[in-house]
């Protein structure tokens, strides 16, 4: 009897002592599960951060390199004689045949992509002509040549962006009549670092013959044509139709 009332004293000992620690674990545990509960939601809301930036920047990359780009297609008849040598009181007569150029062109991030074609009829060379709004140069790889020649963007010749995209536009429904200009150009240095020329530029040019080039006009002193090399390509970005003449010594 003495044994069993013994034991039974022990036992509600420990059941006073298991009492005591479960009035004190609630609260406890309670601030523990708040604190547990709080990290997790941090971690949650940080973890939906990064997938959302990465879907914005992944998303942004996929519309800007993997969507079909747009491209505008325009064709131009014109007439070999010059506008400035029309006198103003003539009305010229078209002839049978006009000479006529096609062009496909991109337009995207201040950079027009020209792709002209080898013409059909007449002289001039394949050629992509890459205009870079923002840094305000031109670029020219002739297709035949596989060579590239950079000149300060011509403002009087290329229409801002806007304007050569609603020219495009207008060109995509019929052909266009018009008249021919010349523009002269002469080559004077070679280019062995295409980095200050731009990404654009430097993708065309990367692995090409790449060289500087100057308006004849622009250049003082004897000029000696006679050794010269030259190639033309015809094409536009205005209202009319320029054929570009490209010489080198």
């Amino acid at each position: 009897m003495v044994k069993i009332a013994f034991n039974s004293a022990l036992a509600q000992k420990a059941l006073g002592k298991e009492a005591l620690v479960s009035e004190k674990d609630p609260e406890t545990g309670s601030v523990y599960s708040n604190e547990s509960s709080t990290g997790r939601c941090l971690l949650t809301l940080l973890g939906l951060a990064f997938i959302l930036s990465g879907l914005i920047v992944g998303g942004a990359c996929v519309y800007r390199y993997f969507t079909p780009k747009k491209l505008y297609h325009g064709s131009m008849q014109f007439t070999e004689l010059d506008s400035a040598d029309m006198p103003m009181d003539v009305e010229p007569h078209e002839p049978y045949y006009l000479p006529r150029i096609d062009e496909d062109v991109e337009i995207r991030d201040n950079v027009a992509i020209i792709n002209v074609p080898a013409p059909r009829f007449g002289e001039g060379d394949p050629a992509y002509i890459l205009h870079d709004f923002k840094r305000k140069m031109t670029a020219y790889l002739d297709l035949t040549l596989r060579t590239c020649f950079v000149i300060p963007l011509n403002t009087s010749v290329v229409m801002p962006p806007q304007d050569l995209m609603d020219l495009f536009m207008q060109l995509m429904s019929g052909s266009y009549k018009s008249y021919l200009v010349h523009e002269d150009l002469v080559v004077t240095e070679r280019v062995d670092d295409l980095a200050p020329l731009g990404y654009y530029i430097y993708n065309l040019c990367d692995g090409k013959a790449t060289y500087k080039m100057q308006r004849r006009s622009e250049i003082i002193g004897i000029q000696k044509r006679s050794v010269e090399e030259c190639f033309k390509i015809r094409h536009f970005e205005n209202k009319f139709v320029t054929e570009t003449k490209i010489c080198r010594a």
